[in-house]
């Protein structure tokens, strides 16, 4: 809730402030206080989510060997990896010789823990295999 609050932070001032000028009515207050509540367990609901999904992944892959670049990657990709993951990301993000980055990035296609995406060549970019 106090997330919520500080996020929210210019609306409750600015109800906090028009309730104590106000009439000893805290309708409004009380109001918003429900509305900013009904946000706190979305984001809950949302966080949740997120780390659900992170330990089925885990709990999938558990007994899968996997060097430390490789758990680093996987878990910026389940964290909400912005953009497309290339190997030259890979290299650049866990500083590595773009072969050892695509080495990495084919020991997951292999191990399933990968998968690649539609556009090929240049561009060719990977994601996490979807769990069931």
């Amino acid at each position: 809730m106090s997330a919520q609050i500080q996020q929210e932070r210019k609306s409750y001032y600015e109800i906090l402030e028009a309730t104590q000028k106000g009439d000893v009515d805290v309708t409004r207050w009380l109001e918003w206080f429900l509305v900013c509540l009904g946000g706190a367990f979305d984001q809950a609901e949302t966080i949740l989510a997120a780390v659900l999904v992170k330990a089925r992944f885990w709990d999938r892959f558990a007994v899968t060997e996997l060097n430390e670049r490789q758990r680093s990657m996987i878990n910026r990709l389940l964290d909400g990896f912005e953009g497309k993951l290339t190997s030259s990301k890979w290299a650049k993000l866990e500083k590595c010789s773009q072969d050892t980055a695509l080495r990495d990035i084919e020991d997951l296609l292999r191990k399933h823990v990968l998968t690649k995406d539609s556009a090929g060549g240049r561009s060719t970019s990977y994601s996490l295999a979807k769990i069931r």
